[in-house]
């Protein structure tokens, strides 16, 4: 049987340890959005090895598992003499695995501006960083904003996989807070409403986003 006064208690350990959820997310997505800027740009150069040890990275990111990728850098990269909290390997692990997918992204957006743009920067003499930052990127990125928001809520629904390297988010609080008192569906229950009210406000901001970015 649902418990309302049960639920009403735990609500504050579920808010305190959902800011670390949100603050892991938000973090883990601002690095893989420069990440993976960087790396398509990386994977774009004319200087061959540059693009094609790029290229593997981003491939062998994209092809191992996240988990794995989280426990290689909490656990194995001490023995290395890089120690790291749980809270800063969770947003490593989560913006360099998102990053291979935004990189993709990114290429695709630049890909799909108009071949004239360029010739056109080059006609007008401009410099690269100058053509990048005031013509293409401009271009590139409002396309591909719908499919960038998908990455970080899909990363913010990935959030739950940090418990493995001891990081307290709010589903492995709900768990906690479940195993001390042998009731779970209140505590299961209220996280699961939590993250879909939360991606359906991440989405709703996604579309406001994008449609603000289509009238300029």
């Amino acid at each position: 049987m649902w418990d309302w006064e049960y639920a009403f208690s735990i609500m504050p350990q579920l808010l305190e340890a959902l800011q670390i959820t949100i603050i892991a997310t938000i973090l883990g997505f601002l690095l893989a959005c420069i990440l993976g800027l960087l790396l398509a740009f990386a994977r774009r150069s004319k200087f061959k090895p540059l693009s094609l040890v790029t290229g593997g990275v981003v491939e062998f990111v994209r092809s191992t598992p996240l988990l794995a990728q989280l426990y290689f850098i909490f656990y194995v990269l001490p023995q290395c003499g890089i120690t790291l909290s749980p809270l800063s390997a969770g947003v490593i692990g989560l913006g360099l695995h998102y990053s291979t997918y935004l990189s993709e992204v990114y290429r695709a957006g630049i890909d799909a501006v108009p071949r004239g743009q360029w010739e056109a920067a080059t006609a007008l003499n401009l410099s690269r960083t100058r053509t990048w930052v005031s013509i293409i990127l401009p271009q590139a990125i409002p396309p591909v904003v719908p499919v960038m928001g998908n990455y970080f809520i899909g990363m913010f629904k990935d959030t739950p996989l940090l418990s493995a390297i001891t990081l307290v988010e709010v589903l492995q609080a709900a768990k906690i807070i479940g195993s001390r008192t042998f009731q779970y569906i209140e505590p299961i229950t209220i996280v699961g409403l939590m993250f879909l009210v939360l991606s359906y406000v991440s989405s709703l901001g996604i579309r406001r986003l994008e449609a603000r970015l289509n009238r300029w």
